[in-house]
């Protein structure tokens, strides 16, 4: 995910007509209110005494929310619109955030608008390459993590294309995490064949795209779905599998890089809140996470040691797996744990195929809106930035450089 939060200097005066504004406070929303009458339209997850958290949708129509607006507390935000993820390729979208605990409110941030996370093909709704079924191609900006806010102020610059249809705000609650009906972990374990963490499906590969290898990392303790407190309920039920992993793109989410490690799994439900609810993902885009302590958490649903296909690399989300380091790594420096998370999970999910942490392989790429036009081959180091794929600055210049040792630590794990 390309970097989200930028806070713009010298930004020349912006020409009223050119732009769409919106701004206002937010107190908290009223009890069973809906779309329409002036209160904006909540997508639950499970609320209540679950603690699922919500969505909360404020269309920014005719140019200006309108006065007296109300919506939840929320701790990330994003703007989403109907259509093609790259609708506002070209414009700009800024926000600042008012802090719910001292009124405080914060600079503009920049969010990134061309949409390079997500499903290959999402621009054309094929629920094959990941959209979630029924569900019409939407698009949204990158994510902004404000952490608890009760106000904020949107700035949209539209691109070459004007103002795509259905232009909003989207508030995402976190809410408390679902209460755990599944173990909160999987156990590191050093053994070289471990059986699926995940029921057989339909869907499965027959092989469930393991091969039996001599270069096997130890896995290492993952922190399940049901541990971080994720909402089953919102996500599309079944899996979707691609082939047998190949390689593992890196990525940071562009979120707050200073968090408690403990706000981990407050901050993951949020990210799957709005791939899910906002950009019209079947499930969140990332196959794991890696917090600051080094803690890695499971992401897309469908088994660990298993091929499930992912939203993280436009055009190249086949035979590779997406993980994502928490934070935002342009100038601040990843914390050594986190580093040792990436390069855990990294070598054992490449030793699963046997594939070797400091090599390369060949990959097809699936978009034209990657580095590599859709259908053509490229050569990539099985540990690969999100750079090497696609035009961004993921995972950071901070994290980038890290990459070689990266390798060659997760090559030694594997035993090679």
């Amino acid at each position: 995910m390309r970097i989200s939060p930028r806070a713009l200097r010298g930004r020349p005066p912006v020409v009223l007509l050119a732009v769409l504004t919106a701004a206002l406070t937010l107190p908290s929303i009223p009890a069973g209110a809906r779309a329409g009458g002036g209160v904006p339209a909540t997508r639950p997850g499970a609320q209540g005494p679950t603690g699922g958290g919500s969505v909360t949708s404020l269309p920014l129509t005719g140019g200006r929310l309108p006065a007296g607006r109300t919506a939840q507390r929320f701790d990330l935000l994003g703007v989403g619109w109907d259509g093609p993820a790259r609708a506002l390729a070209g414009g700009t979208v800024r926000v600042r955030t008012r802090d719910a605990a001292t009124g405080v409110w914060s600079g503009w941030h920049e969010l990134e608008t061309d949409g390079e996370d997500g499903p290959d093909g999402a621009d054309a709704g094929a629920d094959a390459t990941g959209t979630a079924a029924g569900r019409a191609p939407r698009g949204a900006t990158a994510p902004l993590w404000t952490g608890p806010s009760d106000g904020v102020a949107v700035e949209v610059t539209p691109g070459p294309a004007g103002p795509p249809p259905g232009l909003r705000v989207e508030l995402v609650d976190p809410g408390e995490g679902v209460r755990p009906t599944g173990p909160r972990t999987v156990p590191a374990e050093p053994s070289a064949a471990e059986p699926s963490a995940a029921e057989p499906s339909a869907a499965e590969p027959a092989d469930g795209g393991r091969r039996t290898g001599h270069h096997q990392a130890p896995r290492p303790e993952i922190v399940t779905r049901a541990g971080w407190g994720a909402d089953e309920s919102i996500r599309e039920p079944d899996f979707q599998y691609t082939g047998p992993v190949r390689a593992v793109f890196v990525h940071h989410t562009a979120t707050t890089t200073e968090y408690a490690c403990s706000d981990a799994p407050r901050l993951i439900r949020a990210i799957y809140q709005y791939h899910v609810q906002s950009n019209g993902w079947r499930d969140i885009g990332y196959n794991f996470l890696v917090d600051r302590c080094g803690t890695v958490y499971e992401g897309r649903a469908g088994g660990t040691d298993l091929p499930v296909h992912g939203a993280h690399t436009l055009g190249f989300n086949t035979d590779t797996a997406g993980v994502a380091a928490i934070g935002t790594f342009v100038t601040d420096v990843p914390p050594a744990d986190l580093l040792t998370g990436v390069t855990r999970i990294a070598a054992w999910k490449l030793g699963l195929t046997d594939q070797d942490a400091a090599g390369s392989t060949r990959l097809v790429s699936g978009s034209d809106g990657s580095l590599y036009p859709a259908g053509t081959g490229a050569v990539l180091r099985t540990v690969s930035g999100h750079r090497d794929a696609f035009n961004t600055e993921c995972p950071g210049d901070a994290l980038y450089p890290k990459l070689p040792e990266l390798r060659a630590e997760a090559a030694r794990l594997q035993g090679r």
